[in-house]
């Protein structure tokens, strides 16, 4: 590991109220799961540092509370984001059916728009038998807008560590992009200045 490499991410998890993003992000930063539920309101923040390759990512995932009245005040923590989880909840049709404003609020606040913005879909509580969100149906909305699908279970850790490391690199890989062109764009170069001859 080269300690010279370190990077902050600010990652959100956004999605309606009850799919799960609470129980995924404290599966993910602390691998516990509680059954009981608690809605958030507004934003929680949990970090976890990670290394990916040769690079200390220092991670700082932002939880926002899925409660629809409180939508546009959550929505001010996604300015700055490197990446988003949009969760969903596979018992939940309605939770699925919310995705596209759910993103579309994301998208509204990201600045630079130019570089693709870094997004995985989780499908939540795989765990539970009274699925209503068919397989299929995840996969193709993710198809359309180019977005990795993960189906996941917060309670039983299944693919969460590599939902959340997937999008960590994707984040990772954006930045160093955008990084890279504003190095370029403020190199100034001067251009050749004739010489004159003496003789």
């Amino acid at each position: 590991m080269n300690p010279q490499k370190k990077v902050d991410l600010k990652l959100i998890i956004v999605g309606a109220l009850g799919v799960g993003k609470t129980s995924l992000l404290h599966q993910y930063v602390h691998k516990t799961f509680y059954e009981e539920y608690q809605t958030t309101l507004g934003a929680s923040i949990l970090s976890k540092i990670i290394i990916l390759g040769d690079t200390t990512l220092k991670l700082q995932i932002w939880d926002t509370g899925g409660q629809e009245r409180f939508r546009s005040m959550v929505s001010t923590f996604y300015k700055g984001s490197d990446g988003c989880i949009l969760a969903f909840d596979v018992t939940d049709l309605e939770s699925f059916e919310a995705l596209d404003i759910w993103r579309g609020d994301v998208l509204a606040k990201i600045v630079p728009m130019e570089q693709s913005y870094p997004m995985v879909l989780l499908g939540n509580k795989i765990d539970l038998a009274d699925r209503k969100v068919p397989q299929e149906v995840a996969r193709g909305w993710c198809k359309e807008k180019d977005i990795p699908y993960f189906e996941v279970s917060a309670k039983n850790d299944i693919n969460v560590v590599q939902a959340f490391e997937m999008l960590a690199s994707r984040a990772l890989s954006r930045y160093r992009s955008i990084l890279e062109n504003h190095l370029i764009d403020s190199i100034k170069l001067s251009p050749d200045q004739s010489r004159s001859s003496c003789c």
